[in-house]
């Protein structure tokens, strides 16, 4: 079984968890899912729309930045707009936020593995 580890984190992620998981780290309260312009682009060609269009459709100023719109799932439950949830999966994968391909090694968790194992049943 492969393991994940960062340096400066107590804890293991075990990627395999991510099939049975349901999507922890891409639903619950409502959040911001930060994008770069790059990553943006990236995004938008990947769906096949121009930045302009994947802007107006996608995302959402705040402040001098930008985040994925969410979806509402149920009360108090919402998605992010990319989330797959016949699948529980991420439909743009390959080209998701660094934010989502950095989790479980965030820096908010370095001290607070409690949180983190909340969240995520990979954590070991």
């Amino acid at each position: 079984m492969e393991l994940m580890e960062q340096e400066g984190y107590n804890y293991k992620f075990r990627p395999s968890e991510c099939e049975a998981c349901g999507g922890h780290c891409c639903t619950g309260e409502s959040g911001y899912i930060w994008a770069k312009y790059a990553e943006i682009e990236k995004m938008a060609d990947f769906v096949n729309l121009s930045v302009e269009d994947f802007a107006t459709m996608y995302l959402r100023k705040v402040k001098h930045r930008y985040s994925l719109t969410e979806k509402k799932l149920a009360e108090n439950n919402y998605a992010c707009i990319f989330f797959d949830e016949t699948k529980n999966r991420c439909s743009i994968y390959p080209v998701r936020p660094l934010q989502c391909r950095t989790f479980p090694f965030w820096e908010q968790f370095k001290n607070d593995e409690d949180e983190v194992r909340k969240e995520c049943p990979g954590i070991v």
